[in-house]
């Protein structure tokens, strides 16, 4: 029976600016970091519903490519804050590579705000606010 999501794993380039962005900026906790003997870099980020995997190969990885729209692939990932406005402008103030101002959701039935951003890795990120009537 299922529990929960547990993770996604995802490549990045330099663990610490990875580390830096999705702890320090956007508030995940660092749970487990090593180095595998083939020097490859692994990171558990806890999101607090689920985690990221995070590898970065000893010579580093090119940017990512975004998924395009006839594509199968992971678009973006999402974290749930309660206030867009709020941790936008925290993100904005740090340089943070802008791709989608806050805004209003289209499904509005799920969401109520909406803004997108880039990781350092070119990763887009989605800030989200619940609506009303999926709030908790």
């Amino acid at each position: 029976m299922l529990k929960s999501f547990e993770h996604v794993g995802m490549t990045v380039s330099d663990m610490d600016r990875t580390v830096d962005f999705y702890c320090g900026l956007l508030g995940l906790s660092l749970v487990l970091r090593k180095t595998m003997a083939n020097g490859m870099q692994v990171a558990f980020l806890d999101a607090g519903g689920g985690m990221l995997e995070v590898f970065a190969p000893p010579g580093g990885a090119s940017r990512a490519v975004d998924v395009p729209d006839d594509t199968a692939g992971v678009r973006h990932l999402t974290f749930h804050f309660d206030s867009v406005d709020e941790a936008f402008a925290r993100l904005e103030q740090a340089g943070v590579e802008i791709k989608e101002r806050p805004r209003f959701a289209v499904h509005s039935e799920m969401l109520n705000k909406i803004a997108f951003v880039r990781d350092p890795d070119g990763i887009i990120v989605e800030l989200a606010e619940r609506s009303q009537s999926r709030q908790g």
